[in-house]
């Protein structure tokens, strides 16, 4: 016997090698998902214009931050972006619950071939929908301007039709979770299906519901593909697309103050998922418990 297997019989040497296979793979994904967001940090404060080679800058300056906050129209990206998040995130949340209390409780004709339906429009390439989705606004934007091409309505449209499929299958799941002997019993009771809902329904989804809410914030907030195919105006773009444009117009020469709106872009979705990360992981542990 080797001296190699003499040593992996051990079963102390084998959990032993397991967890060091274990902690370099995790100091590799650790690496590889840091390496882009501290070389970010480090362009921000550099004084050179380019992007940063050197993990700690050799003159960190803070003129990068004042740029970008006093000099271009950073303010309105992030109130434009904020609101189409804010707006489209709780109105989907509220449309889906609604939707998938329906799909959940009610039986009517159709109701499986909806849902059918609603699984492959979301399956369906979202690039290859962006003519349709153009189109469709430009004709709608002649009746209705503010849900038309260049117009924060028109891209909430869109992300509430994107961010409600998945999740109304997600959220019918949480509601068939749920003993139907509630319903029945507070209708034996004199109460109607809104009072049912509201006041003993509702309360057990609360988590998800919230989780919903976050999560498509995370979603709209980080788009940048609609924004650029649909907004044209300055004074309408968003967070994402007025970083893509401000670092075009200057052919690529101001990647540090790029940076630099980049790592305050990040400081509102990241302060939102400390505060809320408990509702975040409260809510997808109490799913995964009633499903």
């Amino acid at each position: 016997m080797s001296r190699w297997q003499k040593f992996w019989q051990s079963q102390k040497n084998q959990r032993r090698v397991t967890i060091a296979l274990k902690l370099v793979l995790a100091f590799f994904v650790l690496g590889f998902s840091l390496d882009p967001v501290l070389y970010t940090l480090s362009s921000a404060f550099s004084s050179t214009q380019g992007v940063s080679r050197q993990l700690i800058p050799d003159s960190p300056t803070l003129d990068n931050f004042r740029r970008i906050l006093f000099e271009e129209p950073f303010w309105l990206w992030i109130w434009n972006t904020t609101k189409i998040a804010l707006i489209s995130s709780i109105l989907a949340g509220a449309i889906t619950t609604l939707t998938a209390y329906s799909f959940s409780r009610f039986r009517f004709r159709g109701r499986s071939q909806l849902l059918l339906l609603i699984l492959l429009i979301q399956v369906f390439p979202a690039l290859l929908a962006m003519v349709a989705l153009f189109a469709l606004l430009t004709q709608l934007g002649q009746f209705i301007p503010s849900l038309g091409i260049n117009s924060h309505g028109g891209l909430i449209l869109i992300y509430l039709g994107g961010a409600m499929g998945i999740n109304i299958w997600l959220m019918k799941g949480f509601f068939d979770s749920i003993p139907r002997d509630i319903d029945e019993s507070a209708m034996v009771d004199g109460a109607t299906h809104w009072q049912t809902f509201r006041y003993l329904i509702f309360p057990l989804v609360r988590p998800i519901v919230v989780v919903v809410v976050i999560l498509t914030f995370f979603g709209v907030y980080g788009d940048w593909l609609l924004p650029r195919i649909m907004l044209t105006q300055s004074n309408l773009y968003t967070l994402m697309l007025g970083l893509q444009i401000f670092i075009g117009d200057n052919y690529g020469q101001n990647w540090s103050v790029f940076a630099a709106g980049a790592v305050l872009g990040s400081l509102l979705p990241i302060t939102v998922y400390l505060l809320l990360q408990d509702y975040i992981v409260g809510g997808l542990t109490a799913g995964s418990v009633k499903g």
